[in-house]
Formats: structure tokens, C-alpha cells, sequence
């Protein structure tokens, strides 16, 4: 067999779906977010982001520069090694307990990111469980799915976000069957909120245990930043929450929390968690630093909501098409992978912003669309040069724009 071939093969059917991905090689300045440097045909060019997951602009934020820098001094910048094998720096032990807080949870569960939390908890809790059967929402996120499939058991993909839809199939299971309901808060495409009160209504009355992913909802919503179950009130019904440390909170690393016995039985099981790196100590102490900042300062999600419905106002006024969505999550309506594609070379290379272009499979094909997400740091001025950008770009490309 010719390997390169077949390699070349997979490269060129992408590419010729217009789908073929380019990284756009930046460098952020630290204390001067969104701004950057774009490293592209061998010169430097500024850019402004406004795709990024720093939601917060927390990758800035000088105590948690300061705190990494303070523990790669005290620690050294290496882990050392899994957390079984000289790993459990006590940094990690305070992080777990800073997330257990948060989120009103006897115990937190540190993994190297949002992506292995959920793969290794959802098919280890599952394999526990002798019979079990997992409910998934269809639009979870591909880690979660992954999860599902490791799990090996039986599984039922319910319509996004619909709870008559998951009620027959619970009530179509086995009343004794261990059940998983697993589901997103903030599906982070199209910005819409899972109905958590009655997911958790539905567990209660089938018997099933809850699965939440709160990862692009911790820090940016409830009173202390504890997600969408907190700002609804329903925290202490879920029995597990997952969350990242990636977005709202700036660096990287994910999490679950739940009971101790429960989150004992995955540190004990998990391979995911078992054979792997742990974080490093600065990411560690920055991530504290973080956490500990974002739970303090309400008035960063109440900036950041503002930014967002800011945002939507002026681009539905310029006649651009918004996508609904009713979180930060700002999509704008493409519809096609190579305009789409287009539009964001436009915007980086004529106007010195950068978006990146949403294609399948992150989306369903048709649904192409820009995700703009705008932080606390994004100014009026901004939000004035990037409608006007995306004005021009629409106009160019002869994409739809509203009278």
C-alpha cells in the first residue's frame, strides 16, 4: 500500500470540500488582550482576536502571570511526573479543592483537559455500572461522545435539548437499569442553555444519575461564577458537573465534581486520569489565582454579558445575520465552508481581524457561520472597526445583508 497516498488522499478530499484548516500563527501580548501579532508570509502583522475561548481575558490577568512565575521558582516548571508517580504537587490538591467550592461539590477531580475529563468519566462512571444505559444529548460535544463509545454500553441519542423526547426514551429503558443522562449547559455553536431543572426532574423520576458539561459556562455565569446550574439554582441536583480551567478561567486543564466516593472511584479507575502527565505546577498556581479572582468579581460577568448583547445589537442593526443565541455565543450565518473560509482571510488580511471559520464537523454542513465572542476587554471602538469590517467583507463576497 501506498501510505502517503492514501494520506495525500484524506488532505485533498478536505481540502476539495473547502473544510481545509490553517492555523493562524500568533503571538498575544500579555497585559494588551485582544491585540496580537500574526506571523504569516514571513512578515508580522497586528491583529485583533475576536474568536478566542479566553473568554474572560483571564490569560492576562497579572496575578495569575505573577503566580506561575512565583511557583516555576518554588516547584520547578515540570509535574514530575502522573499524579500516582511524585505528581500530586500540593498546588493540584488546592485547585481540586478551589473547583469542589465553586461548584458546591464534596470533591474535584483534576485531568490535562476538558476533552479527557469527559471522555474518561462518562465511559469509567458508565463501566461501573453493570447494565447501564447512557442518554445522550445529539448535540454533545465530541469529547462527550467519545465517552459514550468508549463505554462500550448501551446508549440513546435524545433530540438537542428535548425533554419529552428524553422522558419516552427513559420511560422505554428498564426501570431497574443503572441510567446516564449526559448533556451540555452552553452549547458553545449556537449559544443556547439546556433545561438543567428538568433534566434533573427527569433523572430523579427514572432513577438516572446527571452528567453536566459546564465548560463554557463556569466563571460566566452564576453568582460566584459556578455555571448555569448555579445561576438556576439546580447545582446541588446534578450529580456530576465537568468544567475546564481553559476558557473562562484562562489556562488550561479539566475537572469533574461530585461526591467523594464517587470522585475516588474515577481517580481509582479512570486510565485517563491514571496514566497520564499532570498539569504543571504554573499552570496550577495560575489557575488558582484565576479561579479564586473570577468567583470574587461578579462584575466581570455582568461586563461580559453586556459586551455580548452589545455586540448582537450592532450587528443586527448593520442588517449582518446574527445568529439567535441567548449566551455569549455570538455565530454569524454563513452557510457555505468556502465563503465562509473566505471571509475570515478577508477579515485577517484586509482588516487585521481574526475569526476563524466554523465548518463541518464542528457543525453541520449548511450551518457554516462565524463565532465571534467577545470579552469584557473588546471596547465600543473595536466593536465599530469589526462591523464595518464584516460589512465590507459581506458586500465583497455578495453574502446576504439585511435592509
Amino acid at each position: 500500500m501506498d501510505y502517503e497516498q492514501r494520506f495525500r488522499a484524506v488532505v485533498d478530499g478536505v481540502r476539495d470540500d473547502g473544510r481545509y484548516r490553517v492555523f493562524a500563527d500568533l503571538k498575544r501580548e500579555a497585559g494588551n488582550f485582544p491585540h496580537a501579532t500574526n506571523f504569516r508570509d514571513g512578515e508580522e502583522h497586528p491583529v485583533v482576536i475576536w474568536c478566542s475561548n479566553d473568554y474572560l481575558g483571564m490569560g492576562q490577568n497579572p496575578a495569575a502571570i505573577d503566580a506561575a512565575s512565583d511557583a516555576a521558582k518554588t516547584y520547578g516548571v515540570g509535574s514530575g511526573g502522573t499524579r500516582n508517580i511524585s505528581g500530586t504537587t500540593h498546588l493540584l490538591v488546592e485547585l481540586e479543592d478551589e473547583l469542589a467550592k465553586l461548584h458546591s461539590k464534596q470533591a474535584a477531580l483534576l485531568f490535562t483537559s476538558g476533552f479527557v475529563s469527559n471522555d474518561a468519566t462518562i465511559s469509567t462512571v458508565a463501566k461501573m455500572l453493570p447494565g447501564c444505559i447512557i442518554f445522550s444529548d445529539s448535540m454533545n460535544h465530541a469529547s462527550m461522545i467519545d465517552g459514550v463509545r468508549r463505554s462500550g454500553v448501551e446508549k440513546h441519542v435524545f433530540r438537542h435539548n428535548d425533554p419529552d423526547h428524553l422522558e419516552q426514551l427513559l420511560a422505554a429503558a428498564p426501570e431497574n437499569a443503572p441510567k446516564l443522562i449526559v448533556f451540555e449547559s452552553v452549547y458553545s455553536m449556537d449559544g443556547d442553555v439546556a433545561p438543567i431543572a428538568t433534566f434533573c426532574d427527569l433523572a430523579e423520576k427514572y432513577g438516572a444519575l446527571t452528567y453536566l458539561d459546564e465548560v463554557h459556562a463556569v466563571g460566566l455565569y452564576g453568582e460566584t461564577g459556578g455555571g448555569i446550574s448555579e445561576r438556576d439554582g439546580v447545582a446541588s441536583r446534578v450529580d456530576i458537573i465537568e468544567g475546564t480551567l481553559a476558557k473562562a478561567f484562562g489556562v488550561m486543564g479539566g475537572y469533574i465534581t461530585g461526591t467523594e466516593t464517587l470522585v475516588d472511584a474515577i481517580r481509582l479507575t479512570a486510565s485517563g486520569f491514571i496514566f497520564t502527565t499532570t498539569i504543571a505546577p504554573p499552570v496550577a498556581a495560575a489557575a488558582i489565582a484565576n479561579v479564586r479572582h473570577v468567583r470574587a468579581h461578579n462584575e466581570l460577568r455582568i461586563k461580559h454579558q453586556e459586551r455580548a448583547a452589545t455586540l448582537k445589537k450592532r450587528l443586527s442593526d448593520a442588517g449582518l445575520p446574527v445568529m439567535p443565541s441567548e449566551t455569549h455565543i455570538v455565530p454569524l450565518f454563513v452557510g457555505d465552508p468556502v465563503l465562509c473560509k473566505e471571509a475570515t482571510d478577508l477579515l485577517l488580511e484586509q482588516h487585521g481581524i481574526y475569526i476563524q471559520p466554523i465548518n463541518y464537523p464542528t457543525v453541520p454542513k449548511g450551518t457554516e457561520r462565524l463565532r465571534i465572542t467577545p470579552t469584557p476587554l473588546h471596547t465600543d471602538e473595536l466593536m465599530d472597526e469589526l462591523v464595518r469590517a464584516l460589512t465590507s467583507v459581506w458586500k465583497h463576497l455578495e453574502l446576504e445583508i439585511a435592509a
